[in-house]
């Protein structure tokens, strides 16, 4: 048996960014659209009018202040309210994979591996650009890896589960090295015409390069044991597979796009992914002490207070339990790996800590880590 570490790991931002503000102007004159357009049966109380949004809305709802996203004129044009991504030919790199290479090669620069030497790719992301073939194939062909790669859908949670399909398989020595890459274009399955959920997510990608110990170069974190966990639901939801679209879907895109139940997610997801944390780390003989980073998916800023305190029996001190979704909203699979990235330079050899990705499915996948 081997020991896998992660030894690289690296970040793509989009350059274009949506501001609450700008985002609500957008909403409101939609909204104010709409009610113009429906306002007979408004008037006829047979239709609820559409309320504006708010700054204020948004940050007490979920503590996101702007996100990044690919195209921002479509999301804020009133007319259309989504990305305007035109398909791209064949022989064009898909926008998922050309995401990919920058993070990618900051991975790979940090690890100081050759792209040639790694052997498995892993795409983890909640929604895929196409069906077949695999965007993780083409990723492995742009970068110039060998091996094998595959795609792995499984939501918010997919970068933790392709962590521990990458890292059993290090472990047991049928490859060597690995990436779990994390394209995440959330922006082109959110629906932005929802009040209730048109400020969650952002666009970004995520890379971590995956190894044995015995080969890293340099500093690393030892991945000490993963755990994953899934439990069917509803709650969270996105229906946008092709043996459910007709016409008036495609028409009316709400079936297509971005559902949950909130207030569930939050009675129901919570408590089984701190149990989940507090089990995994007992598991493995850690107390809460010994922690010294959560790095958790980047949902709602107070989801995360909450695991935090749970975990920790007590409420995380500055730096403990870092967010990052006030700049990069809700980035699905990628934003524990964004947060790991942004806050793991400081820690010292011997420091514990654990990365934690939650959502559809229900999903929850843990990984601990310590810095070597």
């Amino acid at each position: 048996m081997f020991q896998p570490a992660i030894t690289g790991h690296g970040v793509f931002t989009p350059s274009q960014i949506i501001t609450n503000d700008e985002l609500v102007v957008a909403f409101n004159a939609y909204a104010d659209r709409w009610n113009a357009d429906h306002a007979d049966d408004i008037a006829a109380g047979t239709l609820e009018p559409k309320a504006h949004s708010s700054s204020e809305f948004i940050v007490n709802a979920s503590g996101i202040e702007q996100r990044y996203v690919l195209d921002k004129s479509g999301v804020l044009d009133p007319a259309r309210m989504y990305p305007s991504l035109p398909a791209r030919d064949d022989e064009a790199p898909s926008h998922m994979a050309e995401m990919a290479q920058d993070a990618c090669k900051t991975a790979l620069d940090m690890a100081g591996v050759d792209a040639a030497d790694i052997d498995l790719v892993i795409c983890a992301a909640s929604n895929h650009e196409r069906a077949y073939p695999a965007v993780a194939i083409e990723i492995q062909k742009l970068m110039g890896c060998g091996g094998f790669a595959f795609d792995m859908n499984v939501a918010c949670s997919s970068a933790t589960f392709g962590i521990q399909a990458a890292a059993d398989m290090i472990r047991t020595g049928s490859v060597r090295r690995a990436l779990v890459v994390c394209p995440e274009i959330c922006s082109a399955h959110l629906e932005w015409r929802d009040r209730d959920c048109h400020f969650i997510f952002g666009d970004v990608c995520t890379a971590v390069v995956l190894e044995r110990t015995e080969d890293a170069k340099g500093a690393r974190f030892d991945v000490l044991s993963t755990r994953c966990a899934t439990e069917y639901s509803n709650n969270i939801r996105n229906n946008d597979g092709f043996l459910r679209r007709t016409h008036d879907q495609m028409e009316d895109r709400r079936d297509m796009q971005f559902m949950q139940n909130g207030r569930k997610v939050f009675k129901e997801v919570l408590p089984m992914v701190s149990q989940h944390i507090s089990d995994h780390m007992a598991d493995q003989g850690w107390q809460a002490d010994d922690l010294k980073r959560l790095w958790l998916h980047q949902a709602n800023k107070t989801m995360n207070d909450f695991i935090g305190k749970k975990v920790l029996g007590r409420v995380p001190e500055d730096g403990e339990q870092p967010n990052i979704l006030q700049d990069y909203a809700n980035t699905s699979s990628a934003g524990s790996i964004i947060a790991f990235s942004k806050h793991s330079g400081d820690l010292q050899p011997g420091d514990k800590g654990v990365i934690c990705s939650f959502g559809a499915g229900y999903s929850v996948g843990s990984v601990l880590v310590e810095r070597a």
